[in-house]
């Protein structure tokens, strides 16, 4: 029989996320169960299951009570799913402190199943009861935590956790999906781009002044929804550059390489607040699996992700970034090898099947041992 294992993840809803279960279902060792919501309620819509890559894993669309609730949702049915399922090892993809985790645990418990989750946090929080509480009990019952970046290890250290941990990236990407365009980039002007939310802390206002300072000829090309929008748009008119610059709405993952194809750098010139800091930065590695180069600050786990493979610069300082743009305008064959090492960079770190492969690994490090 093989390592049984029931993973449960609202963020599968997603189709292309989908394809990590399906790498994971792949290993001949691992039988997978995996348990998703049938839509999650996002702001004031509702986002629904996507069965897209659902080949080699049983899939239970199980209610959700709260939905919406980042921190109060939970799983009324999961109890009886585990009691079908009877797991080695329950992988929960909440952080410590969501009541769906803490219940989660407590049934994994019930049936002998060993208890894995999940962490961005990267900032030392501490919750109110009952969230501490349920933090706490987690903490205490979980066989492994997995760490979505290096800081969110101090982070567990500094709270007590004494399991194992492991840094590995919640999703990757599709390398096939997201890829280089062979298409000439023809005559157009040197084009930066940005794609998220239009949100203060991902330091937009930072990006135009950057590109105010920016001499000759260049587009910026701004991807995505958000309240920052109209005050932006009205920053770029007072500056005189609202016609080199394209505001569209957040495009499907499916079309997102197209648009980092049309770019030549992707900046994500995110800005730390005090309750937040840029936790990974996942478009970051869809534009280095294009070979868009690439440039960041330096918030959180943004010079982690990006390495030797694109540029850096100290959160907040527009003068910095300007240089940084002006360098890679300036010099084409600067910018493609980093946009090449960019691309190898994933390949070797950031693939749905490496993410896949190195959370199995801790799967069968977990069942090696001794039962708690």
């Amino acid at each position: 029989m093989g390592l049984r294992v029931t993973l449960v993840s609202k963020a599968c809803i997603v189709g292309a996320y989908q394809i990590k279960l399906e790498a994971i279902a792949a290993h001949d060792d691992v039988e997978l169960t995996v348990v998703m919501p049938p839509y999650w309620r996002e702001n004031d819509h509702d986002l629904m299951l996507e069965r897209a890559h659902t080949r080699g894993y049983q899939l239970y669309v199980a209610p959700v009570a709260l939905n919406g609730r980042f921190h109060l949702h939970y799983y009324p049915t999961l109890p009886y799913i585990l009691e079908l399922s009877r797991p080695d090892i329950l992988h929960m993809d909440e952080e410590p402190y969501n009541l769906a985790t803490y219940l989660a645990v407590r049934a994994a418990r019930r049936v002998g199943a060993r208890a894995v989750a999940f962490t961005w946090q990267s900032i030392l929080r501490r919750y109110p009861p009952p969230f501490s509480w349920m933090e706490r009990y987690v903490h205490r019952h979980s066989e492994a935590i997995i760490a979505g970046n290096r800081e969110a290890v101090s982070v567990l250290e500094a709270k007590g956790y004494g399991g194992q941990v492991r840094v590995i990236p919640q999703f990757g990407v599709d390398p096939e999906l997201f890829a280089p365009s062979r298409s000439p980039r023809g005559n157009r002007p040197f084009t930066i781009g940005y794609a998220g939310r239009l949100v203060e802390e991902k330091g937009l206002d930072t990006l135009v002044d950057a590109v105010a300072a920016l001499q000759g000829n260049w587009r910026l090309a701004l991807c995505g929804n958000g309240p920052l929008r109209e005050p932006l748009q009205r920053r770029l008119a007072e500056l005189g550059l609202a016609d080199r610059v394209q505001f569209q709405d957040r495009v499907a993952s499916r079309e997102m390489p197209g648009y980092l194809n049309r770019l030549d750098v992707l900046v994500l010139p995110s800005r730390t607040r005090p309750n937040w800091k840029e936790q990974f930065g996942r478009v970051l590695i869809e534009a280095m699996a294009c070979e868009t180069c690439v440039v960041g600050s330096d918030s959180g786990e943004i010079p982690n992700v990006i390495g030797e493979a694109g540029l850096i610069f100290p959160e907040g300082q527009a003068a910095a970034l300007a240089t940084c743009l002006a360098e890679l305008r300036d010099d084409s064959l600067r910018r493609r090898e980093l946009g090449r090492m960019g691309r190898r960079r994933v390949l070797a770190r950031y693939t749905q099947q490496g993410v896949a492969a190195e959370t199995v690994a801790l799967y069968r490090a977990l069942c090696a041992e001794s039962a708690p």
